[in-house]
């Protein structure tokens, strides 16, 4: 599951895309499974996500995932994507 997350800590936005492993650390940090993530979603958990995206992609965040949400200004998700998404059924046109 990648999740691509705007995230503006006051240093304007940056875009991250979440990975499996950043979601296996959402698991494990909150006791749920990935799924839940489809049927609810909350601020913390997408702060998180983010937070461990970010992490993945070098980008420099404090040591503590608290203080990291202290500074978050805005956070949006853009878009879900489908790590293995099926190709489209030809259609048949009349």
């Amino acid at each position: 599951m990648q999740i691509r997350i705007s995230v503006d800590t006051g240093e304007g936005a940056q875009v991250v895309v979440t990975n499996l492993f950043n979601v296996m650390q959402w698991e494990r940090r909150y006791k749920r499974r990935a799924g839940e993530l489809a049927q609810s979603i909350g601020a913390e958990d997408l702060a998180y996500l983010a937070y461990e995206a970010s992490k993945t992609a070098g980008i420099v965040v404090p040591a503590v995932f608290d203080d990291y949400a202290k500074k978050i200004i805005r956070l949006d998700v853009i878009g879900e994507e489908d790590t293995n998404p099926s190709q489209a059924a030809p259609t048949l046109e009349a």
